[in-house]
């Protein structure tokens, strides 16, 4: 069996990878182990930059109708919590909506675009040639390998696919062990609810279908030791413990503990093999981001994959993925340990400690701004390449007023987007046209303050800034542009 792109797991990050390359018409097969997808949602919130990346291809409104909305979420569980109203996003909030209706969505969008989706399929190995990718898989029906040019493990923390390709997977072993409950609460908290104190760490979150999720961390839970599967009496007297008050619990749908091992991929490519999402990096759940950045992983690399298949790219666009996404993968885990250290501070220092972050997030709200971008990867700026680059290049293109529309459902997985706003009947710009380039040309209003003056910017497939500038003269915007494309567009 052959596909332009095998992909190896088939969760949250491995179907939006498959979707976005079949919306470039690239042929795609996603491996995936389980024979029925995982009601035990591991993954629950679905942060601002997800929700704008669906906006972007015009699938967000299922997410957004399915999901409780809510206002904010938590750095490391202090009192203060981040005001994501503050953002500068159509989506202002995070979303809590099962990891399973996710993945539901998502596997039907998948289909829905053609792509191969092979469930109770494992793949067991992999071997590289000089254009082509041979992928080992166990079947019910037994051994079928399949061979593709470019194999993809979004595959988990316990990679078949990374360790199969030879990338090492350094970091730190769990030294914490956290909890979660998925329960029915009969006197269910105000949302956003969490506690803090020497007795430990609790937060409680509304899920659909009536369930909360109850998670938390106790100062015996710092730990090496396993102390075995949790169970409702324990889960019940840690809330009783910490609230005073069991809520009325009930009916555990999932109980589950987790530790904080810290692992970073050292290459995010190898070859004709790349990772994304949990397979490129492991970490302590904390604010539920790892989702939302394995997503983001396969956001960009998808259009990557796509553009060079179709063509349109060259090889070396791909070298580009490790470059930008590994370190925001080391942002992240970075992240995670600092919230771990704030999530596990019982002692009385550690509780001053967290006092005094609390009132500074709260007396200067720019605090507040930068964590809340940074937890919703609304923050996410790739370094750009060349010098004298305008201040936007790299940076989230937020939803531009563009005529009628906004600049979210101007974008396409296939091409980059080129916004002149030179206006005028002469229109130098539109002369570099190509493939995988369109031009909107239009002028803008109520543009934010940060795009004042630019008269032509690039926008990747992804929704990231690839060249802006406010040269008064067209054919330095020529040439300076024509540049950009050089290294990113075949003639």
């Amino acid at each position: 069996m052959n596909h332009q792109v095998a992909v190896a797991g088939g969760g949250p990050v491995g179907l939006w990878l498959a979707a976005e390359l079949r919306r470039c018409g690239i042929s795609v097969v996603v491996i995936e182990a389980r024979t029925e997808r995982d009601t035990r949602s591991r993954a629950l919130t679905v942060h601002p930059r997800t929700i704008e990346t669906f906006a972007s291809r015009g699938v967000h409104h299922p997410f957004v109708s399915e999901g409780i909305p809510l206002p904010g979420g938590h750095f490391g569980v202090l009192d203060s919590r981040l005001d994501f109203r503050r953002l500068s996003s159509p989506f202002p909030c995070t979303l809590a909506l099962p990891q399973e209706r996710t993945e539901a969505l998502l596997e039907r969008q998948a289909l829905e675009l053609g792509a191969t989706v092979l469930r109770g399929h494992e793949v067991t190995g992999l071997s590289e040639g000089p254009d082509r990718v041979r992928v080992e898989v166990r079947t019910p029906d037994g051994p079928s390998p399949i061979e593709a040019a470019y194999l993809v493990g979004c595959d988990g923390s316990r990679s078949t696919v990374r360790e199969a390709a030879g990338i090492d997977f350094p970091g730190t072993p769990s030294t914490v062990l956290g909890w979660l409950g998925d329960v029915v609460l009969d006197e269910p908290p105000a949302p956003g609810h969490s506690y803090f104190g020497p007795n430990g760490a609790l937060m409680a979150a509304p899920m659909p279908g009536g369930l909360h999720r109850l998670v938390g961390i106790a100062p015996r839970d710092i730990t090496t030791i396993w102390p075995g599967d949790l169970t409702l009496e324990e889960l019940r007297e840690n809330v009783i413990t910490m609230a005073g008050t069991d809520f009325g619990m009930r009916d555990p749908v999932w109980l589950s503990r987790f530790g904080n091992a810290t692992r970073l991929a050292a290459q995010y490519r190898h070859g004709r093999v790349f990772l994304a999402g949990d397979a490129a990096h492991q970490h302590f759940p904390a604010g539920g981001v790892g989702m939302n950045v394995g997503i983001q992983d396969a956001a960009n690399l998808a259009w990557k994959l796509a553009a060079t298949l179709n063509g349109w790219a060259p090889d070396t666009l791909l070298n580009t993925y490790h470059a930008e996404r590994h370190p925001v993968g080391a942002d992240l885990t970075d992240t995670s340990r600092a919230q771990v250290a704030l999530m596990t501070a019982f002692t009385p220092e550690g509780l001053a400690l967290r006092g005094l972050l609390s009132q500074l997030i709260t007396a200067l709200p720019e605090l507040n701004d930068r964590l809340a971008a940074q937890v919703s990867s609304l923050a996410v700026t790739y370094p750009p390449t060349g010098t004298n680059a305008h201040p936007l290049t790299g940076t989230r293109a937020g939803d531009l007023a563009l005529g009628d529309n906004g600049l979210f459902s101007s974008l396409r997985a296939d091409s980059y987007l080129l916004l002149d706003f030179t206006g005028g009947p002469d229109r130098p710009l539109h002369r570099l046209a190509r493939p995988g380039l369109r031009v909107h040309t239009g002028t803008p209003h109520l543009l934010p303050a940060e795009w004042s003056g630019v008269r032509a910017a690039l926008i990747r497939p992804d929704g990231h800034v690839a060249w802006a500038s406010g040269d008064s003269r067209d054919t330095a915007l020529v040439d300076d542009l024509t540049s950009v494309l050089a290294a990113t567009h075949r003639e």
